[in-house]
C-alpha cells in the first residue's frame, strides 16, 4: 500500500486475485505433476513454497512510488492483470475439459507449463526496470529562474487546497506531489497533536472507538461470512440438488472469485480517481447481488445453481479485495498491519457462525430426518439460504450507511482539484 498509494485498489485486486487462483493452480499441479500423491503434495507445500517465499522476500521492500507523467505503472498493472486472466482461463479449461473428455498427457503438460509461465511473467517488470531504466529528464523550474532574476509574482494562485489537504503544503520537502499527499495521510508524515480524523493514521485503540471501523468490519464480516458458508458446503449443495461430480461447480466458484477480486480493484480505482466514489459503494452493491444469489440457491435447481455460484463467487471475491484499500484510506497506513489483521477476523468468525453452527446444524437435522448421513433434496439448505439472504440484506443497509458517512473522506482525498494539480502548481501554491 505504501509503495503504490495512488493505486491501492488495483494492487489489492492483483494480490487477492493471485491468491484466489493459487488454490486452483495447486490442484492442477497435484493432479498433473505430483501424481495425486499426498506425500509429494506435503513435501511440495512444506519445502517448495517456503523456498519460493524466502527467495522473493529480497524483492519486497519499501520503495519510492513512481510519479509524474512518465510513470509506467498503469502499463505494468495492465500487463500483470492480463497475464493473470489468461492463466485463470487456462486453468478453468484444464479443469472443465479434463472432467468432460479425456485429454492426452502431452497437451495437459503443455497447458500447465503455459500457466506457470504466465504466472511468473510479471517478474519481467522488475527485471526491465532494473536493467532498462529510463533516463529522467529534469524540467526547468520557471519559479527558480524568476527568483534568480529578482522577479516576483505577487499574483495569488487561482486554486487553493481544500482544508483537509492544506496541512500538506507546509511540508519541508519542496518536491511535494500528489503521491506525497496521500503518503502524508497514510504514512505519518504530518505530526498531529489532536486525535486522528478519518483518512489519517489511526492506532488500533483509536480505530476501535470509531463507528466507521465497526461498520466496515460488520459489512465485511456479514458478506464474507455468508460467502464462505457456501464455499465450505458447495459440494454438499451440489449433491443435494443431484449433481454427482461437483468439481466443475467448485471450479466455477473459484474462477469467478478470481474475477471478482481482480476486476473490483481496477474498477473501484477508476471511479475513486474520476468521481471520488467510495469503494464501499461496490461492496454494498455486492451485498444486494448476494441477496439475489441466495434466492437463486434457495430454488435448489440445477438451472439456477451454476448462475448463482458464478454470481456469488464474484461478489465474494469483491468483498475480499475492496476491504484492503478501504481500510487503508479510512485509517491510514502507519498501523495498517494490525488493523487489517483485525478486519480479516471476519472470515473465520463468519465461517464458525454461519457455516458451522447455522448451515451444519440445519443440514444434519434434515439428514437425520431422512435417516442418512447425507442429505438429498431442496430442504437441505433452503432455510440456510433464506437466512443468509436476510444477513446480506442487513449488510447492504450497513453499507449504505457507511458510504454516506465516509463520502466526505473520499472527497477530501480524491475529489479536491488540488489533488490533481501538477507538481509545478503545488510548488507555486507553497510559495504563495
Amino acid at each position: 500500500m505504501k509503495n503504490f498509494p495512488l493505486s491501492r485498489g488495483t494492487v489489492a485486486g492483483i494480490l487477492k486475485g493471485y491468491s484466489a487462483i493459487g488454490g486452483a493452480v495447486y490442484t492442477v499441479i497435484y493432479n498433473v505433476f505430483l501424481d495425486q500423491s499426498s506425500t509429494k503434495l506435503l513435501m511440495f507445500l512444506s519445502l517448495g513454497i517456503p523456498i519460493i517465499c524466502f527467495a522473493m522476500m529480497y524483492f519486497i521492500r519499501p520503495c519510492a512510488p513512481a510519479s509524474g507523467e512518465d510513470s509506467s505503472e498503469h502499463v505494468h498493472f495492465v500487463f500483470t492483470q492480463a497475464m493473470a486472466c489468461l492463466a485463470a482461463v487456462i486453468v478453468l479449461i484444464i479443469t472443465v475439459v479434463g472432467n468432460v473428455i479425456s485429454v492426452s498427457s502431452s497437451v495437459t503438460f503443455t497447458l500447465v507449463g503455459l500457466v506457470i509461465v504466465l504466472l511468473v511473467s510479471p517478474l519481467a517488470i522488475p527485471v526491465k526496470m532494473t536493467f532498462f531504466r529510463k533516463k529522467s529528464v529534469k524540467k526547468p523550474n520557471p519559479l527558480a529562474k524568476s527568483a534568480e532574476g529578482g522577479e516576483s509574482n505577487p499574483t495569488n494562485p487561482l486554486l487553493r487546497p481544500s482544508s483537509s489537504l492544506g496541512s500538506f503544503i507546509e511540508m519541508e520537502n519542496d518536491d511535494a506531489s500528489d503521491i506525497q499527499t496521500l503518503l502524508a495521510e497514510g504514512g505519518g508524515a504530518v505530526e498531529k497533536k489532536r486525535g486522528p480524523r478519518r483518512g489519517e493514521d489511526f492506532r488500533m485503540r483509536e480505530a476501535l472507538v470509531k463507528a466507521d471501523f465497526w461498520l466496515l468490519w460488520f459489512l465485511y464480516f456479514l458478506g464474507v461470512g455468508s460467502g464462505v458458508t457456501v464455499l465450505n458446503n458447495l459440494a454438499q449443495v451440489g449433491i443435494a440438488v443431484g449433481i454427482d461430480n461437483t468439481t466443475v461447480l467448485l471450479c466455477v466458484f473459484s474462477f469467478f472469485n478470481f474475477v471478482g477480486r481482480l476486476s473490483s480493484g481496477a474498477i473501484s480505482e477508476h471511479f475513486v480517481k474520476s468521481r471520488a466514489m467510495p469503494r464501499t459503494v461496490w461492496m454494498t452493491l455486492a451485498q444486494f447481488l448476494m441477496v439475489l444469489a441466495f434466492i437463486l440457491y434457495a430454488f435448489s435447481s440445477t438451472a439456477t445453481l451454476y448462475p448463482a455460484t458464478a454470481l456469488l463467487g464474484t461478489c465474494y471475491g469483491l468483498q475480499y479485495a475492496l476491504m484492503v484499500p478501504t481500510a487503508s484510506e479510512l485509517f491510514g497506513l502507519e498501523h495498517f498491519g494490525i488493523i487489517y489483521s483485525f478486519m480479516i477476523l471476519g472470515n473465520p468468525i463468519g465461517a464458525v457462525l454461519f457455516s458451522g453452527l447455522l448451515a451444519g446444524r440445519l443440514y444434519d437435522a434434515e439428514a437425520i430426518k431422512q435417516g442418512s448421513s447425507t442429505c438429498y433434496g431442496p430442504e437441505c439448505f433452503k432455510l440456510t439460504f433464506v437466512i443468509l439472504s436476510c444477513v446480506c440484506g442487513v449488510a447492504a443497509i450497513l453499507g449504505v450507511i457507511l458510504t454516506i458517512r465516509i463520502r466526505p473522506v473520499y472527497q477530501s482525498l480524491y475529489g479536491s482539484r488540488f489533488y490533481r494539480l501538477p507538481q509545478e502548481k503545488v510548488r507555486s501554491l507553497r510559495q504563495a
